[in-house]
């Protein structure tokens, strides 16, 4: 598999201040910091609003999601992922609905338990490399042919970086699971990822260049909805 090197050039990267806004306020008084949920569905996940960015992660998922709240009606508070989707809503006494592509209507969540955050632990550049060429793996299999990821970043980018190498091969696994959106990703051949330039996704001759923006953390990178979006188009509308 062929994964490129990661750039050795010393830049120092200091995580922004964010301050919660109200909604964000307003949902950590009606949820735990962090905690595990399981839909009437049988979909579980883990909900983290203990930092300055509320965090999803699905069970049998490796995606966390960044999301963003927003006050609703009746004092609700709704939380979309990046792409604009309604992924959950709580009400002000703390009963959550998740939303998911197989219940788009919602399906209320009950808190199991407790749960560990969500922020990832730091990787050595070994684990890196090894984690970029598991990915590169994953999604080639997906493909039945060779995906090629590509990472130009700089010291500092790289947990951001392994993120947005994990959603893009989520985002790639799934459309070639997809009857509507296989001749889309049938185009994508090769991934990469930068921390050089304006943040965004494009798809350009076979390849799927994501610029992220590490000073921004988990939120300085595209979901695999995000990703979908771009490379699925109109097929999305079909």
């Amino acid at each position: 598999m062929a994964v490129a090197a990661i750039a050795v050039i010393g830049v120092g990267v200091v995580a922004p201040v964010v301050v919660p806004t109200e909604s964000q306020a307003q949902s950590r008084r009606t949820v735990p910091p962090t905690a595990r949920y399981v839909s009437s569905s049988g979909q579980g996940f883990i909900l983290d609003t203990s930092g300055s960015r509320p965090l999803m992660r699905l069970e049998r998922s490796t995606e966390v999601w960044v999301l963003r709240p927003t006050p609703a009606p009746r004092g609700d508070i709704i939380y979309r992922n990046d792409n604009g989707d309604q992924v959950l809503r709580v009400t002000p006494d703390g009963a959550v609905t998740l939303y998911t592509t197989a219940t788009p209507q919602g399906s209320p969540a009950s808190r199991v338990g407790e749960a560990q955050g969500l922020a990832s632990a730091a990787m050595t550049g070994a684990q890196l490399v090894e984690y970029f060429m598991r990915q590169s793996y994953r999604a080639s299999t997906a493909m039945g042919r060779l995906i090629v990821i590509d990472v130009d970043i700089q010291p500092g980018s790289e947990q951001i970086a392994a993120d947005t190498v994990s959603a893009a091969s989520d985002a790639i696994v799934r459309m070639a699971r997809s009857s509507n959106l296989r001749a889309q990703v049938e185009r994508v051949r090769r991934v990469v990822v930068s921390d050089q330039g304006r943040p965004g996704v494009s798809l350009v001759q076979g390849t799927l260049r994501i610029v992220i923006d590490a000073d921004a953390g988990i939120a300085g990178r595209p979901s695999s909805a995000r990703i979908v979006r771009v490379v699925g188009g109109d097929a999305l509308n079909r």
